[in-house]
């Protein structure tokens, strides 16, 4: 797969706030692709400035072919941004929201007609297009923000925490269709997100921490580097679990062993088999490697 971004040695600072500091990476086209860190970490600033929104100190962007130094235009006719926040016009309908935002691509009359229909039936709100923003849910509004994102048909699609704050169902359905984007258009994701869960489907991770990078990799790689393996075993007793000589925690009906990685596992598994009469192998989560990588914890919401 081809690089679709490329960024290279970019610095940002706010007066003695080092925003974005040396920071360099690559997304591949048709990749999901998950960019993490707290608050504050940088995410939303290396964004504005991919967007042309926020100019640079140095370093180098190139988005599909184009330096964004020479050719902002070109590089954001290639993107579509679902900002943190929602930018759409409170006091417009669904409908007029979209056709005020298609005619600035260009997009008129039949061809805005067909794209609203497609985009509707897509993500479901063919049913409140007369309806103004402000009297819709946050699942709704949600919707409608990546349909605005989606109208000209960007190669890339940028989340920023797309979902925070939405219920189950609304996050899966958008997730859904995203899914189907990137399957069926070969649409690349750059995702921003408070939920471990999602970073977890990634392609590939990039951990931020005050600007810098601190952590990349697919999360399997970072999974296996920077967490290990857990044991769960039930019907054990405490003095059984104690001769594994292993760390471990009581849970509910059983006990939780950590053990350094798969191998570990199998070794104790073969040495003590009586007491692995029921047992399921896990490997950490991301949340555990954000945590081991950066001191910190990634929780939902803003």
């Amino acid at each position: 797969m081809e690089n679709i971004i490329e960024i290279k040695h970019l610095n940002k600072s706010f007066g003695e706030v080092k925003a974005v500091r040396d920071l360099s990476f690559c997304v591949k086209e048709g990749e999901l692709f998950a960019f993490l860190g707290i608050n504050g970490a940088g995410k939303s600033t290396t964004i504005n400035i991919m967007c042309g929104q926020l100019s640079k100190d140095s370093g180098k962007i190139v988005i599909d072919g184009s330096d964004l130094d020479q050719n902002v235009d070109a590089v954001k006719r290639e993107l579509g941004v679902v900002f943190q926040n929602s930018v759409l016009d409170k006091a417009l309908s669904v409908r007029e929201n979209l056709e005020s935002r298609a005619a600035l691509y260009g997009i008129t009359g039949e061809a805005f007609k067909m794209r609203l229909k497609e985009l509707a039936r897509l993500l479901d709100f063919e049913d409140i297009l007369k309806r103004t923003v402000g009297k819709l849910s946050g699942g709704q509004r949600r919707r409608i923000d990546i349909a605005r994102a989606l109208l000209h048909r960007p190669k890339i699609l940028i989340l920023d925490e797309p979902t925070t704050g939405l219920d189950p169902q609304t996050r899966n359905t958008l997730w859904s269709v995203i899914s189907d984007l990137r399957k069926n258009e070969n649409m690349t994701v750059f995702l921003t997100t408070h939920y471990m869960e999602e970073a977890a489907d990634a392609d590939y991770v990039i951990i931020l921490d005050s600007g810098k990078i601190v952590a990349k990799g697919t999360p399997l790689e970072l999974k296996n580097l920077y967490t290990g393996d857990f044991i769960t075993i039930y019907g054990a007793k405490e003095e059984e679990i104690q001769m594994l000589g292993a760390k471990y925690e009581a849970i509910r009906d059983a006990y939780r062993v950590s053990v350094p990685n798969t191998a570990a596992a199998t070794q104790l598994i073969l040495r003590y088999p009586e007491i692995f009469k029921d047992y399921e192998i896990t490997k950490g989560k991301m949340d555990d490697v954000f945590l081991t990588v950066t001191g910190k914890k990634l929780t939902g919401g803003v």
